[in-house]
């Protein structure tokens, strides 16, 4: 979740993914492809039952749950171990909303209101809450339920947010399994460096969002400078963070990201890199994506419904010949 960020030119390592064997069949029924051309209702048949057998196979860690189940009572302590994500509330707040507003026109005292947004991996609410503020429908998820309670708590001292946010102990395949395409966005911020298999979690929030959707993602690159900074001296020599806090592994380089977001089924539209001042503790958006970064991706606009009409359209060929001769 956290890093320890410095200006250094690095060397990326670039660690290799699995591919979950559904994703040729859920992009040729998302995105219309031969496979999809049975008509409305056999598609959306055959689709929900593919959707229902991959969501089975959830991308929580149960080793990362482990580690933050005795953090789940600290979230709110600004100068404890979450110091660091406090701070970067300073830019990724700024950045989910004005991508959101630059879509449409907002009232610039309430800008997001109307906008409904699914925070996962919320924690205690540390997020959720100052989007909440600017007026957006907040659920926040999370696989802990101790974290959950904490960010019941937190928000229950401000009546305005208990109205706009929503927390839930769930994972965010059983989101996907009941909330089809009902979200404008969804925020995964320091996330995906703890689950499972990312190509599935990426193919979770694909299937949440509304066509034309936001995806925005915060993360960790996977670098040696960032194993050195990240890992050995945040964790090990300067206890920022507690020690295991992260695993190397699991760090995603911005061009590996790309290519899965990009092969199911989004378009990546922002890049950029961060950069934390321990000693001041504070972000920047910085050049360099060698450690800290942050991505915006757009859900393509499903085929699906121009396929079912094509199709209509080739049953109908035949009389239309038949009425020619």
């Amino acid at each position: 979740m956290w890093s320890l960020v410095i200006s250094v030119r690095s060397v990326r390592c670039i660690g290799s993914r699995s591919v979950v064997s559904l994703i040729p069949t859920l992009q040729k029924l998302s995105f219309g492809n031969q496979e999809s051309r049975y008509g409305s209702t056999a598609a959306r048949t055959r689709l929900h039952q593919v959707r229902r057998a991959y969501f089975t196979s959830h991308t929580v860690d149960p080793t990362e749950l482990k580690k933050f189940q005795a953090w789940s009572a600290k979230w709110w302590d600004e100068e404890g171990i979450y110091k660091a994500l406090h701070a970067m509330n300073d830019i990724r707040v700024p950045f989910v909303r004005d991508v959101l507003m630059s879509k449409s026109y907002h009232d610039v005292g309430c800008p997001l209101s109307g906008i409904k947004i699914l925070d996962v991996g919320c924690g205690g609410g540390l997020l959720s809450e100052p989007l909440g503020r600017l007026g957006a429908a907040v659920t926040g998820i999370d696989p802990l339920e101790d974290n959950i309670r904490t960010a019941i708590l937190h928000k229950s001292a401000d009546p305005a947010l208990d109205k706009l946010i929503q927390y839930k102990p769930c994972t965010l395949e059983e989101v996907a399994e009941q909330d089809f395409e009902s979200f404008d966005a969804v925020v995964a911020s320091e996330v995906v460096e703890h689950v499972n298999n990312i190509e599935a979690f990426i193919q979770s929030c694909f299937h949440v969002l509304k066509p034309g959707g936001s995806l925005f993602i915060t993360t960790i690159n996977k670098t040696k400078i960032s194993y050195v900074l990240g890992i050995v001296l945040a964790e090990k020599v300067m206890s920022l963070v507690p020690e295991g806090t992260h695993d190397w592994d699991k760090f995603i380089p911005p061009e590996e990201l790309e290519r899965l977001l990009e092969s199911n089924g989004f378009v990546v539209d922002t890049l950029r890199g961060m950069l934390y001042n321990p000693f001041m503790g504070s972000w920047r958006w910085f050049d360099d994506t060698s450690i800290n970064y942050a991505v915006h991706a757009l859900k393509t606009v499903r085929q699906e419904q121009t396929s079912d009409i094509d199709f209509e359209k080739e049953q109908d060929m035949p009389k239309a010949a038949e009425a020619s001769i």
